[in-house]
């Protein structure tokens, strides 16, 4: 069983038959907990919204811990893990390494998920994702992260073994592919993050079942975002990859350069999990100059890793899109582009997604001096809501349309509902992230249970604007939960009710034929830009980025008048 290889007649990819199953088993177990944190989301919306406020505080927290555990952790990497054996088997046309030691890897992570829930169900765990301390949690809550750490950990190693094998198998020729060096950057950047969780959290454990007397609360917080936040960043390289996949999948895209993308990616690892740092920069845990650094030098680099990734992505679909003759005027190759297409549509508004809203204003929060206005508001969750929603959950939707038909051989349920749901899911979740940072520039507080601090000692009244913005929120975000059961209904019922494709293809012993060169991209000897409407796009970023940059400093200037 273990040198099974079957070939899709659909796609040409080839699947060796462990690889497939623990494919499958950890998308499926991934959207599973995706249906979960989505109605868990939808009861922090709704309690948010000032009008419905529909929890009490002792609940709202406790659904609160569970939203953000499941959402920025557990449906996340369980996906992540299983486009890790799709990038390191699948595309490299190998056998998987170890399939047994990937077994133990999805049982951890599922153990591990189990416990830490089972543990918030119970209550007297209701520390948030960022379970900051001396609030103490119960201690299988600390071990259940443990676990699945070590699981996401042994998954990764699988990975890293596999791509061993396929060197020295030899089932492809010169270097990997694009898309699995950026998995290999994920997976690269995961080490670094699970490794942080383990420093603190095996410390924390052993604090709350008594052998440690004391965890000192700003070791603590700076150590925790080491793991908290370069979660983010594994997504970040994941969903990039999606991004360069897709573009490969529905227009046969090449990279504009493919050294100048992998040099970004490189960026990635050495810079971008110093993106953490805009979450301890009111610390006194770390000194000034560290700081300083990692708000602009290091920032910038990291920045430019983005960017270069969002102009090559877009640029790479217009090149083909002109190959086939859309050459009418500056965007007719975007117009022209497959825009019923989940597959195609779900990635490019994740691109936009992440770019315009994740990527402007993170850029904002990584400020020193900006993120002091806007630090510990809910403009913290309206940044981060374009990047892990927008940017990387819709990224996965997209390349999960694809995935349905080639791997799990059935056509798509409810065809017309995955077509509208990338615009629905998109439109909800943009929406309620820009009223949630609206919000925040407001002064509304990032995770008090009311905004109103009914019956407090000191009461503060926000304007009506506040409310609005909240109610917006509110709004939007159930919309945003709406198109998520959309598509958590299309994937489900494509696997339960699905038609089966006539796929006569049959695994083999038979090893399959090695992946030979990709093809390079066409020189471009013309005058001008070889993708002109892309360029025009990212002077259209520039400049909004360059306008709202400028608009924060004029708050900031608000906040400390000179007399």
């Amino acid at each position: 069983m273990s040198e099974l290889f079957r070939t899709c007649p659909r796609s040409g990819l080839v699947f060796h038959k462990p690889a497939e199953t623990l494919i499958k088993l950890n998308a499926v177990t991934a959207v599973v907990f995706l249906a979960v944190g989505g109605i868990l989301g939808l009861l922090v919306v709704m309690t948010r919204w000032p009008a419905v406020h529909l929890l009490s505080s002792e609940l709202f927290y406790q659904v609160l811990t569970g939203h953000g555990i499941i959402m920025l952790l557990v449906w996340i990497i369980f996906f992540e893990i299983a486009i890790l054996y799709f990038c390191s088997s699948t595309l490299l046309r190998s056998r998987l390494a170890t399939p047994r030691w990937a077994w133990l890897a999805y049982a951890l992570m599922l153990g591990g998920a189990a416990i830490t829930g089972v543990a918030i169900l119970q209550g007297g765990s209701s520390v948030m994702m960022t379970s900051y301390v001396p609030m103490p949690a119960a201690p299988h809550f600390y071990l259940g992260l443990i676990l699945f750490a070590v699981g996401a950990l042994i998954g990764c190693f699988v990975f890293l073994g596999t791509l061993v094998v396929a060197k020295n198998e030899r089932t492809y020729e010169g270097s990997i592919p694009l898309v699995t060096f950026g998995a290999l950057t994920a997976c690269i950047i995961a080490i670094f993050t699970i490794a942080s969780g383990a420093i603190i959290l095996i410390p924390t454990f052993l604090w709350s079942v008594g052998y440690i007397s004391e965890i000192d609360p700003l070791m603590y917080r700076v150590i925790w975002w080491g793991m908290g936040h370069s979660s983010q960043q594994i997504n970040v390289s994941a969903h990039v990859s999606v991004w360069y996949a897709i573009a490969a999948i529905v227009f046969g895209a090449r990279p504009m350069s493919e050294r100048v993308s992998r040099t970004a990616f490189l960026l990635y690892i050495a810079f971008l999990q110093l993106a953490s740092a805009h979450h301890i920069l009111v610390d006194p845990g770390v000194g000034t100059e560290w700081k300083i650094f990692n708000t602009s030098y290091a920032m910038y680099l990291a920045v430019l890793a983005s960017m270069v990734h969002g102009l090559t992505v877009p640029g790479a679909i217009e090149v083909a899109q002109r190959e086939k003759g859309y050459t009418n005027g500056m965007f007719e190759w975007l117009r022209k582009a497959p825009w019923g297409n989940p597959v195609f549509s779900g990635m490019f508004i994740s691109l936009v997604g992440f770019g315009f809203l994740g990527g402007i204003t993170g850029v904002v929060m990584g400020t020193e001096q900006i993120n002091l206005i806007i630090h510990n508001t809910i403009y913290v969750p309206g940044h981060f809501h374009p990047t892990v929603v927008l940017g990387t959950t819709l990224a996965f939707m997209a390349l999960t349309y694809f995935l349905v038909p080639v791997l799990f051989r059935r056509e798509l349920f409810l065809p017309g509902w995955a077509k509208w749901q990338p615009y629905v899911f998109g439109f909800g979740t943009a929406l309620m992230s820009l009223f949630m940072m609206g919000a925040g520039t407001l002064g509304v507080a990032r995770r008090h249970w009311d905004m109103a601090f009914s019956g407090a000692p000191f009461s503060f009244e926000f304007g009506g604007a506040a409310y609005m913005m909240m109610g917006l929120t509110g709004i939007f975000g159930v919309v945003s939960v709406i198109g998520g059961a959309m598509f958590v209904i299309v994937v489900v019922g494509s696997l339960v009710l699905g038609k089966k494709i006539e796929d006569k293809s049959e695994y083999t012993t038979t090893r399959p034929a090695i992946l030979p060169l990709g093809p390079a991209a066409p020189a471009h000897h013309g005058k001008g830009f070889v993708a002109p409407g892309t360029f025009v796009l990212a002077l259209v970023f520039l400049a909004t980025f360059v306008v709202y940059y400028f608009l924060n400093w004029m708050y900031l200037s608000s906040v400390w008048p000179m007399n």
